[in-house]
């Protein structure tokens, strides 16, 4: 039981038709929404949403910085994905890497202030888009729901309060 919802269980080797209908409506928007973000922010910005989420995590992150492995896992990127784009990232100003002092092999990417400035720029083309195609579709009641919901399928706790980061940057509001 999770709270005071029957959880399924036993899991079993095939889904049934409900269960599958829920993945694929939820693969399908996922796929809808990333795709109209990307194109607005490529659009508006000339940044691929790949190159936005970098940089948020990074400006989220203590002292605006992130092991390449943890900034790929938090990406979704493989490794060598995570280095080319962070090679970008580099040759464009945005963050630098850095060796770890405490472990040579270990590398960093940390957040420039042209980063921050580049992030700044975007998050409202960003924001609007998550507001326009994903948030005002649900209640705040559902937004809460949902969020507990899709809690349960991260392998990490995410932070609720994102306001702080994006306060920190300065964006409008």
């Amino acid at each position: 039981m999770h709270d005071g919802v029957e959880l399924r269980s036993a899991v079993p080797t095939r889904p049934d038709p409900t269960a599958l209908a829920s993945w694929r409506v939820f693969l399908r928007a996922h796929a809808v929404v990333t795709r109209r973000l990307e194109a607005e922010l490529l659009e508006e910005q000339d940044l691929p949403l790949a190159s936005y989420d970098v940089l948020f995590q990074l400006v989220d992150a203590p002292g605006r910085r992130l092991r390449m492995t943890e900034l790929a896992s938090a990406v979704l990127l493989s490794r060598s994905g995570i280095s080319r784009l962070v090679d970008r990232l580099q040759r464009e100003g945005l963050v630098i890497r850095e060796t770890a002092s405490e472990d040579a092999r270990g590398m960093y990417a940390v957040l420039l202030p042209a980063g921050v400035s580049r992030l700044r720029d975007a998050a409202p083309t960003h924001l609007r888009g998550v507001a326009e195609h994903m948030t005002s579709k649900f209640s705040e009641d559902e937004l809460d729901a949902l969020r507990a919901l899709l809690e349960r399928l991260c392998d990490w706790p995410l932070r609720n309060d994102v306001s702080a980061t994006l306060d920190d940057i300065d964006l409008p509001q």
